[in-house]
């Protein structure tokens, strides 16, 4: 009895690559089934692909892994470059059989994405922590040191000894052995969840300072220099959040 092609649609959702029903639906001279296996054959293709990404971007942790660092911590920073927030920083050291094929740098995603992934990285990971700098404290040693100093504080917040550390594009001011690594969330799994996690804390953060302090946008600008950002500081001056160091700010002081 030849299948519906309502079956093969849905048996097509989850099917195993060997299953020996593939061979005959591709012999199946109905367009609608080739059509259905054209889409499938299709949406392999980009999970292979995700997949082949993903397991690329584990490279430094699991070289680091066979030279026997059992523990690595990913650390990543945001929020540098906008004109009000604090820096937040992440460091997340993920188990070696941790497998969330979306994790990615976290500007690559969406922030529905994002939003799904961060629990299930606070949950799998081994241990996570988190560092959070003031503006008052940016405009006291500037933003590269500030980025620094977040980072050290999501690392001492971890409750997991640390062996060694992939930090993206900057130093932590620390004893434990590290890796600096340019747009290392895109080529490191474990800063990409660091990547993630602050991200997603400093846009709950800006939500709620918009909240606090109406018609800047924070809520979506995340504090950076938009043209209804800048028209508010003309408007109606900075806030306690406004980092007075930076250019734009200074000449609302």
């Amino acid at each position: 009895m030849t299948d519906s092609i309502a079956t093969i649609k849905a048996a097509l959702r989850d099917i195993q690559a060997d299953d020996a029903r593939l061979k005959a639906w591709q012999d199946d001279s109905r367009k609608g089934v080739q059509a259905l296996l054209k889409a499938y054959r299709r949406r392999i293709e980009k999970q292979e692909k995700a997949e082949a990404a993903y397991q690329k971007r584990f490279a430094y942790e699991r070289g680091l892994w066979q030279a026997g660092y059992a523990n690595i911590a990913g650390i990543d920073e945001v929020g540098r470059g906008p004109l009000a927030g604090p820096v937040v920083a992440a460091a997340v050291v993920l188990p070696h059989d941790f497998h969330e094929v979306a994790v990615n740098d976290s500007k690559q995603l969406s922030q529905t994405e994002r939003e799904r992934l961060e629990p299930l990285i606070k949950e799998e990971a081994l241990a996570y922590g988190l560092g959070v700098v003031s503006p008052a404290r940016i405009d006291e040693i500037n933003i590269y040191e500030a980025s620094r100093e977040a980072m050290l504080q999501a690392l001492n917040a971890l409750e997991v000894r640390v062996d060694h550390l992939l930090v993206d594009a900057m130093v932590v001011e620390t004893e434990i052995p590290q890796e600096k690594l340019i747009k290392g969330d895109a080529h490191s799994n474990s800063i990409a969840a660091a990547s993630i996690l602050a991200k997603v804390y400093r846009d709950r953060l800006m939500a709620a300072y918009d909240q606090q302090y109406p018609g800047y946008g924070f809520a979506h600008n995340d504090g950076y220099g938009t043209a209804e950002h800048l028209a508010a500081m003309a408007e109606k001056g900075i806030t306690p959040i406004h980092r007075r160091s930076f250019a734009p700010v200074k000449k609302y002081c």
